[in-house]
């Protein structure tokens, strides 16, 4: 049911979105499209799934406010007040935002691209196609992971310390603004313009940025692992103190051997090679990407920033292993042991970590299987969109602020795991 509203939304239409969202009985959803709220008190709001558009929003007040999924498609939000608001999967095309704050938001698969709204009343007439550039817009210290920024203009916008990580920027003008300190881990970046934006001490690993511009971009002490440098030009850039990924052809011979062995150890169900043994060594940083390390012994190993995308690591363990902010897409992690192992704001997007099939010594299947153990694990802020945990031990482990938006949590021990009801409303539950 939707309500419509010519006139500026009352307090009583407010409270009756509120018990929309909240799926109580007497709510009408509500439609405030092209609504005068203009520097309204809306702060503390439950405004989630309420349609928007068009609406006029300048210096109007909404910290701390409840936005998911709103429809906010060309609101004039100008000199907006949205200080630790919650946008996530809102529709944020062809806003207005010169003067607006976005420090502290969650913004998390929010849609930032260009947009225009056309004047109903003047056949083709534009009202707005969103921001010219980014100056004076102020998105710091905001979630943006898995946004679309495709395309938007935020030339000279401030979004130093934010979460970018998997955000699709191609496109994106971003001259002379300051990205500082972001995570942009796993970023789409391809054909984006960063001519003089400041990304000193912005994590990169794995971040995609094919034919971008970087003249006169300061990328000083950034973390740069994994960026394939044949595809951009880091000339004109400045990369003093910047960190590249440690290939495998460039390690220590004796790590290299290791990994050798142990790939003839699992190619011969144990026949040849030997079973790598790196317990407590430090691979921090290092590019590991389709390695095959199954039932290898990493426990207690330094991994923080390594690339492990679409590695096997079946029955590996990883206990008490540090590997945060490690990239570990799509890689298999079935049967793992992460006993207690840290993965603060890694990005875990479509590993699998399912219980694992048991084999004899010559490989035949046993019938039974082994669960991955995420006991006590340190999962705080990670990015785990589509990963399996059916059946994994997650028992004290910490998922607060993590992105679980389709992972498939079901048969999985969640027993003493800190989260937010939040953290799990876009995962499949267990029953």
């Amino acid at each position: 049911m939707t309500q419509e509203i010519a006139r500026p939304p009352s307090d009583e239409d407010l409270t009756r979105h509120r018990l929309w969202a909240e799926g109580a009985e007497g709510g009408v959803r509500g439609d405030f499209s092209f609504a005068d709220l203009s520097g309204r008190d809306l702060s503390r709001r439950e405004l989630s799934g309420a349609k928007m558009t068009g609406a006029q929003l300048v210096s109007a007040r909404l910290t701390h406010s409840r936005l998911r999924g709103s429809d906010l498609f060309g609101a004039d939000l100008r000199d907006c007040d949205l200080q630790g608001a919650d946008l996530s999967e809102a529709d944020l095309r062809g806003t207005l935002l010169a003067g607006a704050l976005f420090r502290h938001a969650r913004m998390r698969r929010a849609d930032l691209r260009a947009g225009a709204l056309m004047d109903r009343n003047v056949d083709d007439a534009e009202i707005c196609h969103g921001p010219a550039d980014g100056r004076d817009v102020t998105i710091v210290d905001a979630d943006l992971a898995h946004a679309n920024l495709a395309g938007s203009r935020l030339s000279h916008a401030t979004v130093s310390g934010s979460d970018l990580t998997g955000a699709r920027l191609q496109r994106i003008d971003l001259r002379e603004a300051d990205l500082s300190g972001c995570v942009l881990q796993n970023a789409d970046l391809s054909n984006a313009d960063l001519r003089g934006a400041d990304l000193s001490g912005a994590r990169l690993i794995g971040a995609i940025l094919d034919d971008a511009s970087l003249d006169g971009c300061s990328l000083r002490d950034a973390d740069l692992v994994g960026i394939d440098r044949w595809r951009c030009d880091l000339s004109g850039a400045d990369t003093t103190g910047a960190r590249f990924a440690k290939r495998l052809d460039t390690m220590a011979s004796e790590l290299l051997r290791t990994i050798f062995d142990h790939e003839r150890w699992i190619s011969s169900l144990g026949r040849k090679g030997m079973r790598a043994d790196l317990e407590g060594s430090d691979l921090s940083e290092v590019d590991l990407r389709h390695a095959n390390l199954a039932g290898a012994n990493l426990r207690g190993a330094q991994l923080t920033g390594a690339m492990l995308d679409a590695a096997n690591l079946m029955l590996a363990d990883l206990s008490g292993a540090n590997l945060d902010g490690a990239s570990l897409r799509g890689t298999e992690l079935a049967g793992a042991n992460l006993s207690y192992a840290s993965l603060v704001g890694a990005d875990l997007s479509g590993a699998r970590m399912n219980p694992a099939p048991l084999r004899t010594a010559t490989g035949k299947p046993t019938g039974r299987f082994w669960s991955t153990n995420l006991q006590g694990a340190g999962l705080r802020h990670a990015h785990m969109p589509d990963c399996s945990l059916v059946g994994a031990n997650l028992t004290n482990s910490d998922l607060s602020l993590a992105d679980l938006h389709g992972a498939d949590l079901r048969a999985a021990n969640l027993a003493g795991a800190r989260f937010n009801e939040n953290d799990l409303a876009h995962a499949i539950r267990p029953a």
